[in-house]
């Protein structure tokens, strides 16, 4: 479910002002140009997960910290921390074997896995292209974030939105405003909000209406954008059968470069 609220978000998020149908050109290609300075980054993501019970009380709380890099070209999270604490050295040697494992994996794909791989992201652009179409755009005013100038945008669904793809279904189900960087065109913080319900997983899974995501991120080294926080209130329900009460709040910390020609982890 954090996958498919991530990606529903950064749709709405990269649409913006003045000349929204040239806009959104701009930021799929800065995206694009993005992506690969951000495969020279590491950092870490703790993401902490609580539940709900009927009556609103907090019934779990998990907490995990993952060192996020790039293997094979794609990212990959190593888990290096639990409820804040460094794993025991057991658990720690465990989740490097993976690393190995998963590093070795993706060295020995095929020239057509690799193709594969171009080929999704290709398909998540062109995801990205409808958002003009998808939405009514208008302009909110401007302000400054990280004492940079930014448009703010509001984006709600276009009646009678047709998408080219199946999965831009979504898109007509959510509404949000978006923060832009006059810039460099990257978005800078978003808040979606879902007012139909979408269903994952065949159905077994349903959003509600009313459930939120609010994403920033950060310029760092004056060079890439990188996401700083990611904050999720969900409400569904589970098969039919079970309501469920879901929070995530996502924070990323310790941004380091490396050299390309030095990704592989020892």
């Amino acid at each position: 479910m954090r996958k498919a609220l991530f990606l529903a978000a950064q749709v709405v998020f990269l649409v913006c002002a003045q000349d929204a149908t040239d806009i959104i050109r701009r930021s799929v290609e800065r995206d694009a140009t993005n992506f690969e300075r951000f495969k020279n980054y590491t950092f870490l993501e703790r993401v902490e997960e609580r539940r709900y019970g009927r009556s609103g009380n907090l019934s779990s709380k998990e907490i995990q910290t993952y060192e996020f890099m790039i293997l094979g070209d794609r990212p990959y999270g190593k888990l290096v921390e639990r409820d804040d604490k460094t794993l025991p050295a057991k658990e720690a040697r465990k989740e490097q074997e993976k690393v190995d494992r998963e590093l070795a994996k993706r060295q020995r794909e095929s020239a057509s896995d690799k193709a594969k791989e171009n080929r999704d992201r290709d398909e998540q652009r062109r995801y990205l292209r409808e958002v003009p179409d998808a939405f009514d755009l208008t302009m909110q005013g401007s302000g400054e974030m990280g004492g940079r100038p930014v448009w703010i945008i509001g984006a709600q669904p276009k009646p009678g939105y047709k998408p080219k793809l199946k999965r831009a279904e979504i898109l007509g189900k959510l509404r949000g405003t978006i923060w832009v960087d006059q810039a460099d065109y990257q978005w800078v913080k978003a808040e979606v909000e879902v007012i139909q319900p979408i269903s994952f997983g065949w159905g077994l899974l349903r959003l509600a209406p009313g459930s939120i995501l609010n994403f920033d991120q950060v310029r760092v080294n004056e060079e890439v954008w990188l996401p700083a926080h990611i904050r999720v209130r969900a409400d569904a329900r589970l098969a039919y059968l079970r309501n469920l009460r879901e929070e995530l709040d996502i924070t990323y910390r310790d941004y380091k470069k490396f050299q390309a020609d030095s990704r592989v982890v020892e």
